[in-house]
């Protein structure tokens, strides 16, 4: 087996030994389970009272903004930029990181399979209820589901795609921790920029079209935004294929960076005591 196969497999393990951790906290799923359904269907509510004012031409059907907003909460968690690193934030602000430095693979992919697993596990214990309930609720309140298995595939590959970008963000992140005291006031800026600028609060292709201009060039475009507007229909086709190179051009600067800047950081870590 080679060292590249090798250096895989352990971090694989580290993927599956989280990921089987993290499913049996199933008290927290039912209380997010109920948390996302009621949020879900205040936000549909709202969108529903615009679409039926009449006073203004959407730039999303709206069957299309339902979809959204439903799959959306369904995978809040996955597309969360800080979301249940509680050991990582410790580790670097206890000097505990000196320990992880001794393991026998990198820092960098040990966290970013850390956290990866963190955020699946979370989704699959909680999605599936949220999801039938979403599909048995009366008009206009249901969600579509996408007919055509090319657009479910695309949807599924800008998925993985969209979170590996949201955790190689978060690498980003936790690398500033290295130079700050507290990591409170970084993941409130960065939980209000992410969310929003990445559709968490409205879908972008509700932004005033000069933001948009902007906002769609950003990192933030290719998290959620990506696979929530290919399964609702919204992009397809060429417009799809577009965006999940988007994607990937997106996803292969961010890990280029945070292995820069986690390799920046090691060099000049200071653990007290030793």
């Amino acid at each position: 087996m080679t060292e590249g196969a090798q250096h895989m497999q352990r971090y694989m393990s580290v993927f599956r030994i989280r990921l089987i951790g993290r499913l049996q906290y199933r008290t927290v799923a039912l209380g997010a389970i109920v948390t996302r359904f009621c949020w879900g269907f205040m936000e549909i509510l709202a969108f529903l009272a615009l679409y039926r004012s009449g006073h203004a031409n959407f730039p999303m059907a709206r069957a299309q903004t339902v979809t959204y907003i439903w799959m959306q909460q369904t995978l809040i968690v996955l597309f969360s930029v800080v979301f249940g690193d509680g050991e990582i934030y410790d580790a670097i602000g206890s000097g505990a990181i000196a320990y992880e430095l001794v393991r026998p693979m990198g820092l960098y992919g040990r966290w970013f399979c850390q956290s990866a697993a963190n955020r699946v596990a979370f989704t699959a214990v909680n999605c599936l209820p949220v999801l039938l309930i979403a599909l048995i609720m009366p008009q206009p309140f249901r969600m579509a589901v996408p007919l055509n298995l090319g657009q479910l595939l695309l949807f599924f590959l800008s998925l993985s795609l969209a979170l590996c970008v949201v955790v190689a963000f978060a690498m980003l992140m936790y690398v500033s921790l290295f130079y700050t005291l507290s990591h409170r006031g970084v993941k409130i800026i960065v939980t209000a920029l992410t969310t929003f600028l990445s559709g968490g609060i409205i879908p972008l292709p509700f932004f005033p079209a000069p933001a948009l201009a902007l906002v769609r060039l950003l990192p933030f475009a290719a998290m959620q935004n990506m696979p929530l507007l290919i399964y609702s229909g919204h992009l397809a086709g060429a417009d799809a294929l577009a965006g999940i190179a988007f994607q990937v051009f997106w996803l292969a600067l961010l890990l280029a960076a945070g292995q820069l800047a986690m390799r920046r950081a090691l060099q000049k870590v200071v653990v007290q005591g030793g």
